[in-house]
């Protein structure tokens, strides 16, 4: 069959009935956005609203954070390298601490406004979130469980920083470590050994802490002297060594009281032990206690008293061992002892 017939037979779309049919999807396509325009509208404000909002309360609880950091940074310095800031303020101390607090409040001042903010955008969608809310859940439950060093070392981290147990300069006991403290962390705590050596401490592994370095510590120096000397004249050359070191620099600022000869600390036949005690600024006590065996040393010369040592005699000198110059008793010495009988000469028969 011929082209030309073939199109001839086919019949022509009618013009009216296709517009008709796209102005009707037209108009219904208007009426669904002019019906839900208000919607999409509030939701979109309420959006809107909602992030400017928890931006706007993140920045300015974020810059108060700073600023109340930076200020107590700037009352640590303003004392440093004063008798007060020797005394109470150690600068690096107070900046890490400071930072460290900021730094948690920051952290979590962020995630709780922004979290709150998406759970309020995801609700503003009409999204149901029992079930994000379970999974979050589910998901928190598994990592504590899978993290749970972490998280105990972070906690431990942050209680110790927020208490202040120690700090930068303090000298602890951490029972798996002693030393001087360099750094301290939200995991780890950074200490420095006798030896030099560093010790990396995790806090959650940290069960108690003996500081060594606050509140204020005690000197106590031993005197030993032979009980043959006049008591009333050894206190007075004590207290008037003490007294002396008392009014000298930087003596004087170490010792928080009176150097207080506590009286007899031990009475033996040779020698007899006067306890020294002094109440010294935390940290300085190993100071102070040579300072004091030095000066006491020195006034004792002065006053003709010979002090002694813990193993020293009351004369002076070591007493000789009587039985140092003696032989190990043998079996010979004694005549009638079996040995020596056996070793005695057979006397020679007697002539008739």
């Amino acid at each position: 069959m011929p082209l030309s017939v073939l199109l001839a037979a086919t019949p022509s779309p009618e013009p009216g009935g296709s517009l008709d049919e796209a102005a009707e999807r037209a108009g219904d396509a208007a009426g669904w956005v002019q019906e839900n325009w208000s919607t999409w509208l509030n939701t979109g404000l309420r959006i809107l609203l909602i992030l400017a909002v928890a931006l706007v309360l993140r920045y300015v609880i974020r810059r108060a954070l700073t600023n109340l950091i930076a200020r107590m940074n700037r009352s640590a310095q303003a004392v440093e390298g004063t008798a007060l800031g020797g005394l109470l303020v150690n600068a690096e101390r107070r900046r890490q601490r400071s930072e460290a607090i900021g730094s948690v409040l920051r952290s979590v001042t962020s995630f709780l406004i922004l979290g709150t903010a998406a759970l309020m955008v995801l609700g503003a969608f009409q999204i149901n979130l029992a079930p994000l809310l379970a999974s979050a859940g589910v998901a928190g439950v598994a990592l504590g469980f899978g993290a749970r060093n972490l998280v105990t070392d972070f906690l431990s981290g942050v209680f110790m920083i927020l208490e202040d147990q120690y700090g930068v300069g303090d000298q602890i006991d951490a029972g798996v470590a002693s030393g001087e403290v360099i750094e301290v962390g939200l995991r780890v705590t950074k200490l420095r050994g006798e030896n030099g050596a560093i010790w990396y401490v995790r806090n959650g592994e940290v069960k108690r802490i003996g500081n060594l370095s606050q509140g204020w510590s005690t000197a106590g120096v031993d005197v030993m002297v032979r009980p043959t000397e006049d008591l009333g004249r050894v206190r007075e050359t004590i207290a008037g060594a003490t007294e002396t070191l008392s009014k000298e620099e930087p003596w004087s600022e170490r010792l928080w009281g009176p150097v207080e000869i506590l009286g007899l600390d031990a009475v033996l036949l040779d020698s007899m032990t006067v306890r020294v005690s002094a109440k010294t600024m935390p940290g300085t006590s190993v100071g102070v206690e040579r300072e004091l065996r030095w000066r006491i040393k020195q006034a004792m010369d002065e006053a003709g008293i010979r002090m002694l040592g813990p193993t020293a005699e009351a004369d002076g000198e070591a007493s000789a061992d009587p039985t140092a110059g003696m032989s190990a008793p043998s079996a010979f010495a004694s005549a009638t002892s079996p040995q020596s009988l056996a070793a005695t000469p057979i006397p020679p028969p007697l002539a008739k």
